[in-house]
């Protein structure tokens, strides 16, 4: 199955990616809180990690446009899983937003016909 419109259905599936990569920085950003309640407490490193790990995720989302948008956003998934080491409730959290994250791969795979090749003009 191909989109009628590859131009239009890239546009709009850069999009949704854009939308969960703000999504994923919002949750990151929640995780502080919840480290600081715990007995472990939160230090300076763990704080400064999180908070650039939300940073990129967050700037992540604004470059959607450009051609390598989508392999740095997909390259983040891996540290957002990783806030598990952490913060054990983000493995549930991360795992979440790399399965989301997947299924929107696999959505513009079948519309463009690549995850990640950006979509042909089309020829009138």
């Amino acid at each position: 199955m191909t989109a009628p419109d590859p131009v239009r259905a890239g546009k709009a599936l850069r999009g949704a990616a854009a939308a969960v990569l703000l999504l994923e920085g919002i949750a990151v950003l929640f995780v502080p809180r919840a480290i600081a309640q715990t007995p472990a407490g939160l230090g300076g490193v763990r704080l400064t990690v999180l908070l650039a790990l939300a940073a990129v995720l967050i700037l992540a989302s604004g470059i959607q446009r450009r051609p390598r948008g989508l392999e740095i956003a997909t390259g983040l998934q891996v540290p957002l899983l990783l806030t598990g080491l952490i913060d054990s409730s983000m493995w549930f959290v991360g795992g979440l937003f790399v399965l989301i994250w997947l299924y929107l791969l696999q959505v513009r795979k079948d519309l463009l016909g690549s995850p990640f090749r950006e979509p042909a003009a089309p020829a009138d």
